[in-house]
């Protein structure tokens, strides 16, 4: 749901652009140089002065109050993924990189969502995700309706209820052949 928010976000900002011909940065200048400090005083301003609709001049208000509210999809992403495997988690960045590594090669459909505490492997819907869980260890959720569970393959449990199996890595060489296989098995009944 956040993703199809930020998405729209960012559709309406390329829109005020286009129909403005000013970006959303002019604009919130714009509303900054006119004096008004609340919400709904800067709303009417853009409405009035400038011929704003009221869901860019809201969207603008919005921007000027919280800059960073308003960066791109791609950037929150990156910024997300950075402080999932920042501090005493950023050893386990070489393990996530080759995890997805494998995991792209498996289609072009494949979207990565990072989230505040894991990333999202999607195809037409979630099939897996990556979470850093400790400083050592790394468990990826997997959706496997059906298989049950055995050996490293775990029943997710109070894990993460958006999967129904875990694997715990703790070792960037356990991400091999077998945990691919499982991966790939989600990712083609997604």
């Amino acid at each position: 749901m956040a993703d199809k928010i930020a998405d729209a976000m960012q559709t309406m900002v390329r829109n005020l652009e286009e129909k403005t011909g000013k970006k959303l940065d002019e604009w919130t200048a714009i509303a900054k140089k006119s004096g008004f400090a609340k919400h709904g005083e800067i709303v009417k301003f853009l409405k009035a002065e400038h011929g704003l609709g009221h869901g860019y001049a809201n969207m603008v208000a919005h921007a000027m109050a919280t800059p960073n509210v308003m960066k791109t999809t791609e950037t929150a992403a990156d910024d997300l993924l950075e402080a999932q495997y920042a501090g005493a988690k950023a050893g386990l960045k070489p393990t996530y990189d080759k995890i997805l590594k494998a995991v792209q090669a498996f289609g072009k459909d494949i979207e990565v969502s990072p989230k505040k505490t894991y990333t999202s492997l999607r195809r037409s819907k979630q099939f897996a995700l990556v979470q850093p869980t400790t400083a050592t260890r790394m468990d990826v959720g997997i959706n496997l309706k059906g298989e049950k569970p055995a050996g490293r393959l775990e029943a997710s449990g109070s894990f993460n209820s958006m999967v129904t199996h875990r694997v715990r890595i703790e070792d960037i060489k356990q991400v091999d052949a077998e945990l691919i296989g499982w991966l790939k098995k989600a990712y083609t009944s997604a």
